[in-house]
């Protein structure tokens, strides 16, 4: 079986693991892309109208005879305001024609193991060289794709010491470049509708445990930490686009034998 080299907080080689059989198989971009479809559409808000909206009138239709159309008109008022037409939908406060209804299926639905492949996938896809580069990550000097480090990475509790460890180990063009780029102002409608700056995806590190690893980090343009336990096609490919760059704990690369089951 071949194996990858584990390194430490200063990215010297001090052993080797057998690397598991996931990261051999071809990553399927039709189950990623279907994946992050169904993971997006369970943040998606219902909405709709209530049903007696526009209907709340007077209106009534007079019929034939009064030399105007038949269309609705509100009680209580003379001639000149007899004119006043509610309810129907070309009226003003008139119902909608076709309203969005809240009984509409928004979120979508997935197989397990259609899910768990669409990870593997994405698993697989995180140690391939030519996934990364496609994606736009800097990886020209990291010394192995995929990155094990040692677990001792997990203690850590100074985001100076975590930037200095992800330099030691080829990273820093690649945290130079996320900084300059992290955050943009979106383009459109949503920038009024509570989603006005969009945030770029680097670094993802997986841990096995939290020992201040995870406050160290959070700080840092682009990095992401996650218990492996914990990991999903949303943190491993991160707006449908897999390849991205992370960087495994030896704790929980060994978790990683467990997804076998569905090589």
């Amino acid at each position: 079986m071949e194996k990858a080299n584990v390194y430490n907080l200063e990215g010297n080689k001090i052993g080797s693991i057998e690397i598991p059989k996931i990261f051999n198989i071809e990553p399927r971009n039709d189950l990623i892309k279907k994946s992050i479809e169904v993971a997006q559409s369970q943040n998606i808000q219902k909405q709709g109208r209530e049903m007696n909206a526009g209907l709340k009138t007077t209106a009534e239709g007079w019929g034939t005879g009064h030399g105007l159309s038949r269309a609705p008109r509100i009680k209580g008022s003379g001639f000149p305001t007899a004119r006043n037409v509610g309810r129907v939908p070309f009226a003003r406060g008139g119902r909608s024609t076709h309203p969005i209804k809240v009984n509409k299926k928004v979120k979508k639905k997935i197989n397990k193991k259609t899910k768990n492949l669409a990870i593997i996938s994405a698993i697989s896809a995180s140690a391939k060289s030519d996934w990364i580069k496609k994606r736009g990550d800097l990886i020209d000097k990291v010394p192995q794709i995929p990155l094990i480090i040692d677990d001792k990475i997990q203690t850590i509790k100074k985001t100076s010491k975590i930037y200095s460890i992800l330099c030691n180990l080829g990273f820093k063009e690649e945290l130079k470049k996320i900084k300059k780029n992290y955050k943009k102002i979106r383009s459109g409608k949503g920038k009024r509708r509570g989603r006005k700056y969009k945030k770029s995806k680097s670094l993802l590190i997986v841990i096995k445990e939290d020992f201040g690893i995870f406050k160290a980090a959070r700080n840092i343009p682009g990095v992401d930490i996650i218990k492996v336990e914990n990991l999903s096609i949303n943190d491993l490919a991160p707006g449908g686009h897999a390849g991205r760059v992370t960087i495994w704990t030896q704790s929980a690369f060994i978790e990683l034998y467990k997804y076998e089951v569905y090589v």
